[in-house]
């Protein structure tokens, strides 16, 4: 066996990549949408993200592939670890680079290694090797709800887990929405039927367009609004217009966006990938403010959708505890981190228990919260 570092998506093969796939695979694992990232610029080490993914193969068959990034910060992550960076700072310790195994700004537990014989175990040995020999001061294993492993091999192997909650709908096999909302206490279902009802009033019309289906002015809009999230908090956006060209292009089937018009011009738009059993909501913005349009196109739009083509999950983004009141319920996501330097070790590992302990709490409290009679 030999483990081989790649700087390229592209230097593994479609086939070879696809082959450890299903059909039930999301959007986010197949090849093409990570190759996309890196073509189009999005995802470069001029963007603090060096794509330095593993391969693990002998003479004849590859055995296990990762997706791996080496990061200069800690930006479109969405397990936030600025906290642990700033406190190297102050010793004069150097945080980056760190090792991330994740898809770049996508906070979607998604299956990510790909493998036909290597065990967990064996990969984060792997993954603390690879930062030791290559001068790497950390790894994070992001989003990695699907891998189970005994807390005591975690403690034998010094990594630590961290717990955080998103909100995600469930499908329990309604007809419509309406029946959706039937199992409601009387005051929440009055509140979201009051919540569409001025969408219609403030003559909203909504339009939904598949991403091999949209026009070049349709997605030259959702570009638009999409940059306003980032640039209205002094960020750049993370993907280019080229990346959902190119991504519209070869995952199209896979792709929902939902405009809202008025008065014959669009006014907002939100994005939402799909696989055979799940809706992920990813962008949304708007260019001109309309009341309670968030939560008609980001919300109701994809239940909507779930319910019409029997999708059974549909995972909107991350935080808002607002969804709540819409039929989200809480669901604890973990994700595995290891430290290299020793002296910061046991502080981390006491901040990852009581995080743990905080986000079971927390998630338990939201529940109280949710809409069902």
């Amino acid at each position: 066996m030999q483990l081989s570092i790649l700087p390229s998506i592209d230097d593994i093969s479609a086939h070879d990549w696809q082959r450890f796939l299903s059909k039930n695979s999301s959007p986010f694992i197949q090849h093409s949408f990570l190759s996309a990232l890196e073509s189009s610029k999005s995802v470069h080490a001029n963007t603090g993200w060096f794509p330095y993914h593993l391969k693990l193969h002998d003479k004849h068959n590859i055995h296990a592939l990762l997706p791996m990034y080496v990061k200069s910060h800690s930006w479109g992550e969405y397990v936030f670890d600025w906290a642990w960076a700033e406190a190297y700072e102050r010793y004069n310790i150097d945080y980056y680079p760190k090792l991330l195994v994740a898809i770049p700004f996508t906070p979607v537990p998604t299956l990510k290694l790909l493998s036909d014989t290597l065990h967990i175990t064996e990969l984060f040995s792997s993954l603390t090797a690879i930062c030791q020999q290559s001068e790497l001061n950390s790894w994070h294993f992001l989003f990695a709800s699907d891998i189970t492993i005994d807390e005591q091999q975690l403690a034998q192997l010094n990594v630590y887990t961290r717990y955080s909650v998103q909100f995600h709908w469930h499908n329990k096999n309604y007809h419509s929405f309406e029946h959706y909302l039937s199992f409601f206490n009387s005051r929440k279902r009055k509140q979201v039927l009051k919540e569409r009802r001025s969408i219609t009033e403030q003559k909203i019309t909504i339009r939904r367009v598949k991403g091999c289906d949209i026009s070049t002015a349709e997605l030259q809009y959702f570009y638009q609004v999409y940059q306003q999230t980032y640039l209205a908090r002094n960020h750049q956006p993370h993907l280019t217009l080229e990346f959902f060209q190119q991504i519209c292009r070869l995952q199209g089937q896979q792709m929902l966006f939902v405009f809202a018009n008025k008065d014959n011009n669009d006014v907002a738009c939100a994005l939402f990938f799909t696989d055979e059993n799940n809706l992920y909501g990813r962008y949304w913005d708007c260019s001109n403010h309309v009341n309670n349009l968030h939560f008609e196109l980001c919300y109701y739009q994809g239940i909507e959708y779930c319910i019409e083509h029997g999708l059974k999950h549909f995972n909107p983004g991350t935080q808002g505890e607002h969804k709540l009141a819409r039929g989200f319920e809480p669901v604890v996501l973990k994700s595995f981190h290891w430290i290299k330097d020793t002296g910061f070790r046991s502080a981390i590992r006491a901040y990852c228990q009581q995080e743990q302990i905080d986000m079971l709490s927390y998630a338990k409290q939201c529940r109280t919260h949710l809409p069902f009679k």
